[in-house]
């Protein structure tokens, strides 16, 4: 049976997505998830390089099941002459999906500044006809310009602000229709199905059918999230967005299970168990083949070596690493089929 908590999804979200976490940022989100970790009762182990493990219980050839919270963002990359910010991108960020976007810039002594993208000239009035049709490139004529009165280099720095210093892009969540719109929908979208499975499991005393972890990760969008595992994993299970597009099956409404990603086929008998999950479920899915360019945790943990099945499921979603979209059927459908899977 589906029942899925819509509010407590949706408001889990929104809390996950009120603590910027661009990649390699992570204590203050590391510190949420122990902290409600710890309110439902779940044991769990931190691990050293950011990544929360939580104990569900259970017995039998032991699962993960992932979801990561680090999301893409920015990085000052040196101070201009003029004192804006050159920034190169943390994780598969590029200029036409944030130019205009809010952000935030954490120094290192804990002082946070806002300001915004920017393309150079910033105006359309003073940009010369030919230069409009250029792309947008952080290394020549796109910046991060501050809400301070900086002026050059020195005043800058007298903020604290230097090279290494974190941008982290404005979620901007709202829920319309149905529709869910969000930056970081990847992958904290997913995150919060899995904390409304934490909670019913917790309220209703529910076991999983098999040894189970759900593994918080914080290092997935550069490809490192999951590449350490608990003693005697057996299968991985990546919940991710399913991107959409002209040549995918994925759906906003839908759930998707993945046959195969730009790097590996998932485990092909994984893949049965999971569809035949969703029949029992019986929510909306499809299979999906997602390229060139999509990756999932379940893929680094079989690259760093571990004896593991792998697959991957996750909500139908456009305009993957920009403004995201997908529906709240889509995280319903997700949710039944993992919850299934666990407890079924």
């Amino acid at each position: 049976m589906n029942t899925f908590d819509e509010k407590y999804c949706l408001d889990t979200f929104e809390k996950l997505l009120s603590v910027d976490s661009t990649t390699g940022l992570y204590e203050e989100m590391e510190s949420l998830v122990c902290e409600m970790l710890d309110d439902m009762g779940y044991p769990y182990q931190v691990t050293r390089k950011g990544g929360v493990i939580a104990d569900l219980g259970g017995r039998g050839d032991p699962l993960v099941v992932t979801a990561h919270l680090d999301a893409i963002g920015l990085m000052v990359r040196r101070i201009n002459t003029d004192g804006t910010l050159n920034v190169c991108p943390v994780g598969g960020l590029y200029p036409v999906y944030c130019v205009t976007e809010n952000v935030r810039v954490y120094t290192a002594d804990g002082e946070v500044y806002t300001g915004t993208v920017c393309r150079t000239p910033g105006s359309v009035h003073v940009t010369e006809d030919e230069l409009k049709g250029h792309l947008g490139d952080f290394r020549s004529n796109v910046c991060v310009v501050l809400d301070c009165d900086v002026r050059t280099p020195e005043d800058v720095r007298a903020l604290g602000i230097e090279c290494g210093d974190y941008v982290a892009l404005e979620p901007r969540m709202t829920v319309s229709g149905g529709y869910v719109k969000s930056r970081f929908i990847d992958d904290k979208a997913c995150a919060a199905i899995l904390f409304t499975l934490l909670k019913e499991i917790s309220d209703m005393g529910l076991v999983p059918s098999r040894k189970v972890y759900f593994y918080f990760a914080f290092y997935e969008e550069i490809g490192h999230g999951t590449t350490w595992l608990p003693d005697g994993v057996c299968d991985i299970l990546a919940v991710d967005i399913a991107p959409t597009g002209p040549d995918q099956t994925s759906d906003e409404h839908k759930v998707s299970v993945f046959a195969k990603d730009s790097r590996y086929p998932y485990h092909y008998g994984m893949l049965r168990e999971l569809t035949a999950a969703a029949r029992r479920a019986g929510v909306d899915y499809v299979v999906d083949v997602i390229t060139p360019h999509y990756g999932s945790d379940g893929d680094a943990t079989v690259a760093a070596g571990y004896d593991v099945r792998h697959g991957a499921i996750g909500p139908g979603t456009m305009n993957s690493h920009g403004y995201e979209r997908t529906h709240v059927d889509g995280l319903r459908n997700t949710y039944g089929l993992l919850k299934e899977y666990i407890l079924g």
